[in-house]
């Protein structure tokens, strides 16, 4: 399994390009202008299947519409944030002094989802707070794995709750479905540096110290 990392859009969002060693790749939050993506995917001969949002906001889909017909399955995100894809004022674009409207999904996820790309597996956490349908996506290739944690946890923080739809009690509760996974698992957010879920157990303020679900 490898990745790479796009820096994309106004604020920088980290999309993640993810293949397997058959060329099978998939992508996570196309937040700008992809035609680094798409050449690159072209120079390696890579397969993209599907295009994942961890969220609805418009810095992770400004891009969506260019490289989704490139996707063979389309674009997929939680039921919840499905409606705000459509809709400016949902995805928070006219904030941002946008109007960015996609087309609906291909696919709705829903939390426990595994979905395969190759020889990859995509397991979909559940984790709301940053908005109603946010979600990590755990990765697994053989002995490999990794998290891709959007909005939800940022190495030594978390995502806003003060946007329209976020609910931080709900997110610090989101939390507790990332407290089993192993020290060593590598996160790799939605902006900002990567980390481990050990680095975050171990200092990050708000992570969970009791039960709960979202």
């Amino acid at each position: 399994m490898e990745m790479k990392r796009f820096p994309l859009g106004p604020l920088w969002t980290n999309g993640y390009l993810i293949w397997d060693e058959g060329g099978r790749a998939l992508f996570v939050d196309p937040g700008g202008d992809p035609r680094e993506v798409l050449s690159f995917l072209s120079d390696r001969g890579l397969d993209l299947e599907i295009v994942l949002l961890t969220h609805s906001h418009a810095d992770h889909l400004f891009g969506l519409e260019a490289l989704r017909d490139r996707a063979r399955l389309g674009v997929a995100l939680h039921g919840e944030d499905a409606s705000s894809l459509v809709d400016p004022e949902g995805n928070l674009s006219r904030w941002m002094g946008a109007d960015c409207r996609c087309r609906p999904a291909e696919r709705i996820l829903r939390h426990g989802d595994v979905l395969s790309v190759g020889a990859m597996t995509v397991e979909v956490i559940h984790t709301p707070g940053h908005s109603p349908g946010s979600v990590c996506y755990l990765l697994r290739h053989g002995l490999e794995s990794l998290l891709l944690s959007g909005d939800t946890l940022f190495a030594g923080s978390i995502g806003r709750s003060d946007l329209p739809g976020g609910d931080g009690a709900r997110l610090l509760r989101s939390l507790e479905r990332l407290v089993g996974l192993d020290d060593g698992l590598a996160v790799h957010p939605g902006h900002g540096p990567s980390t481990t879920i050990g680095a975050e157990r171990r200092e990050n303020p708000y992570w969970p110290r009791g039960g709960g679900e979202p």
